[in-house]
Order: structure tokens, then sequence, then C-alpha cells
């Protein structure tokens, strides 16, 4: 019986902008139904790591595999390769002059080519799943923050994706709606769904993780079981992060890279 293949298999993955180097050879899978969080400071690399498996960025060298499929292959077509995959942003980007309805419909028609009466079922059966079902005829400006991200959530769910890619998706949030979309995003997780998380949250990442991914300065410094990277770092570079995420107060690190 021969093993399946990962989700996401990323391989030698190099990204620069002109002279700068943002990765700088990464490698890293994702097997079916597993939760992996990627740490790290701000600038080590992780959203763009997490664009490049759809290819939002294009990378300089290396391969994304998703399912497969090889994205980063020339002759690839990338919007067949793109509708097994789900992405949630910091900034919900949603249609301002659409509803919650449209805004979840609208893909679905689009890019799947569904009926309207299809895309309206699966689209309220999402947005129910994500708590905001009542708010179908509201417009973005009448949510909070909290709400719109998780109609954003159900947007990517509604195209029935195998891979859901989270790029800090808590991050401009305001504190007290936080909750609201670790919420969903947990039980996704509990669902089984496949999930490449780029977090800030560490109680998030500690608890719903299958394994936890540190970056800094475009590679991988410790990867690992969450408890494990979060619980009992190995490297100085990790330990040094989460003592200041976890502790804000305390003093600046001293080490330069």
């Amino acid at each position: 019986m021969t093993s399946m293949a990962p989700v996401v298999e990323i391989r030698d993955l190099h990204k620069a902008y002109g002279q700068h180097e943002v990765l700088k050879g990464i490698d890293l899978t994702v097997e079916a139904g597993q939760v992996v969080c990627v740490i790290g400071p701000s600038g080590s690399g992780k959203s763009t790591l997490l664009r490049c498996v759809n290819l939002l960025e294009q990378p300089s060298a290396g391969k994304v595999i998703v399912q497969g499929v090889e994205l980063t292959h020339r002759d690839v077509d990338i919007d067949a390769a793109r509708r097994r995959v789900g992405m949630v942003f910091q900034q919900f980007n949603l249609f301002p002059h659409m509803t919650v309805l449209q805004n979840v419909i609208i893909a679905q028609r689009r890019v799947l080519n569904r009926s309207r009466a299809e895309a309206e079922q699966i689209a309220r059966q999402n947005l129910d799943k994500v708590g905001v079902g009542m708010k179908c005829d509201s417009y973005p400006a009448q949510l909070s923050g909290g709400q719109q991200q998780r109609v954003a959530i159900a947007r990517a769910l509604a195209m029935s994706p195998s891979l859901m890619l989270f790029d800090e998706p808590t991050s401009a949030l305001d504190p007290e709606l936080v909750g609201d979309v670790l919420t969903v995003m947990r039980r996704l997780a509990a669902e089984g769904m496949t999930m490449l998380v780029v977090t800030h949250e560490m109680a998030f990442a500690r608890d719903v993780a299958d394994r936890v991914v540190f970056m800094d300065g475009g590679v991988i410094v410790e990867e690992d079981a969450a408890a494990r990277v979060i619980g009992d770092p190995q490297h100085e570079r990790t330990r040094t992060f989460l003592r200041r995420v976890l502790d804000p107060t305390a003093q600046p690190e001293t080490t330069t890279h």
C-alpha cells in the first residue's frame, strides 16, 4: 500500500525582489488533514511563502506542488490549479457594493460556473457554518471586522478547496473579535481541512497545529510538533522570539541577524 502524496510540497523555494532575497531555499510539506502554522518575526518571509503557494507571488526558483500538480511548471493551468486552494488574507477584500451573499456567490458563478441556485445554497451553508448566516443581506460596511473575516472564510470555503491558506487572518481585528475567527478555524481543523496558517496567535498554534514552522531571515530555523516548538524550542533564535511574543515586557533582543 503506497502512502498518499502530500497536499503541499515545497522544494528549494527562493523568492527575490531585485537583490533582496526574501526566501532562501524553503523545503516544506503539508499532509492531507494537517494544520501547519508558520510563525516568526515580521519580515521573515512568512507571508511571501504563503503567497508563493498559489502563485500570487512568482517564485524566483524552486518548485511548488499542490495535490500532485506543479504550480511552478511553465505549462501549468494556474487558474485550474488555484481552484483547489482557498486563501484568507489579513484584510478581508470583500466587495463593498455587494451584499454578504453576493460576495460569496460571485466566484462560484464566474470561476466554477455553478448555477445561481446551487451557488446560493452553498453560500448560505458556508455562511451558516461560520456563524454569519443571518447577515446575508448586509453589506460589508455594516459588519464588524470579525464578521467580515468570517464572510471571507465562507467565501473561500464555498469554492470547495482542498487546501486553505490563512495569512495572519486575525491581525487586522480588534482583540475582542479575534476569538470568533479562531473558533471557526479550530472547527475547520477538527473537520479535517488541510490548512497552512501564518499567525501570531501562539495559543492557536500550540493547541491546533500538527506542526509549527519557525521562520527567520527567509529560512526555516526550526520545525517540529507544535508542543515541541512552542513549549520546548531547540534553537536560541526561536526561544528569543517566543519570549518576546509571549512576554511583551521582556527586554529587547540584543542578537543581530
